[in-house]
């Protein structure tokens, strides 16, 4: 399988710069692999689809507000710093990314207040936009992390980009009011699960649930479990080699609890459906399988790439959002739900005017 086996046209317009209202009224394409049945349905349906003791596994992590603004001393210059992950508390090490780079080396310094009340001194290059900081602060511990997150802003992607011109004011405002974008973002980049904060993306199909939908799916019965994949920038990363073998996938820590393990092992004892709720999820199911077909608790990283052909365990139905062109994410859905019947179902949803990205409507594939 190539990467030019996963390119599509997705018209501009259809890449969703806003949700939905409410997290359950998105569009949700039912797709059955078996037949290549595609439904047209909305979020709201989804419970219908599972029945007493069916599993549902998402994911609990918390994005946090990853993209600080910055100016470099002596020339001012503006500086993106977008933080990857802690590296070392009590010095208070970060990994980052910096744009633009070619302005950023070592023994820099970067003045994020006018009063420099935090600064980064730039220590290392790790890639070619890659950069470990050290932060200089008064502040300590938990109390330097909360002032650093206060001058961070929401990690959306890149393929949201919405200048509020007039148009685009009077759309949002049609859907929001005068709740202010950034408020509305700071709320809607995150899932109702989100409590173990680390991610710097948001696992997107998990948005799709609301408290009233989680409720519906506990009156029939279906039981929902959570994992922790903590999501880096490595999702939105483009596979840039034609050959999907030597593309490599960065690292994203997981934890899988002995209750969900308990949980999955009886909803396949009884063959029961079990739900994985986005990518990142089935890729930490994936990761934990053993020998013996089975999954076990797990604390640590995961760097698994799954893309066609490739012989799934653990979920026998996915859901997701709907993904960009020749995306890593892409090529996990279509292993999963076969790559032809998915491209196929893709092509229905572009005609349709599906909505793609974080933002955008949901897909459920069903192995029946």
């Amino acid at each position: 399988m190539k990467l030019s086996n996963f390119k599509f046209k997705l018209p501009e317009e259809q890449i969703a710069q806003f949700p939905s209202r409410f997290r359950d009224d998105a569009r949700l394409l039912v797709l059955h692999t078996k037949t290549g049945v595609i439904e047209h349905k909305m979020m709201t349906d989804f419970a219908s689809y599972f029945d007493e003791d069916d599993v549902v596994i998402a994911n609990d992590t918390k994005v946090f507000p990853a993209r600080l603004y910055a100016q470099k001393e002596k020339t001012l210059a503006n500086i993106e710093v977008f933080l990857l992950r802690e590296l070392q508390h009590e010095n208070r090490y970060w990994d980052v990314l910096v744009d633009p780079a070619r302005k950023i080396r070592i023994g820099n310094k970067l003045f994020f207040d006018e009063d420099a009340t935090i600064v980064a001194e730039v220590i290392d290059n790790t890639t070619s936009r890659g950069r470990t900081l050290r932060f200089l602060t008064d502040y300590e511990g938990d109390d330097f992390v909360q002032h650093l997150y206060a001058m961070g802003v929401t990690p959306l992607p890149k393929y949201i980009h919405r200048p509020m011109d007039e148009e685009n004011q009077e759309k949002y405002e049609e859907v929001f009011g005068d709740l202010p974008v950034d408020e509305m973002d700071e709320e809607r980049y995150q899932t109702v699960f989100a409590e173990k904060i680390g991610a710097v993306a948001a696992p997107a199909a998990g948005m799709h649930f609301s408290k009233n939908l989680l409720k519906r799916l506990e009156i029939r019965g279906v039981n929902v479990y959570t994992l922790t994949s903590h999501m880096g920038l490595g999702n939105f990363k483009s596979v840039d080699v034609e050959d999907l073998s030597k593309h490599k996938v960065e690292s994203e820590q997981i934890s899988i609890s002995p209750q969900l393990v308990a949980a999955v092992d009886k909803a396949h004892a009884n063959n029961n459906r079990v739900c994985a709720v986005g990518t990142e999820v089935m890729r930490a199911l994936e990761h934990v399988v053993g020998t013996n077909g089975q999954i076990k608790a797990y604390e640590g990283w995961t760097n698994k790439f799954i893309y066609p052909p490739y012989d799934f365990t653990v979920a026998n139905a996915f859901f997701v959002n709907f993904y960009m062109p020749m995306s890593s994410q892409l090529m996990m859905v279509t292993a999963f739900g076969e790559h032809d019947v998915v491209m196929k179902a893709y092509k229905e949803a572009v005609k349709e005017g599906y909505r793609f990205g974080d933002y955008g409507d949901a897909m459920l594939i069903l192995k029946d």
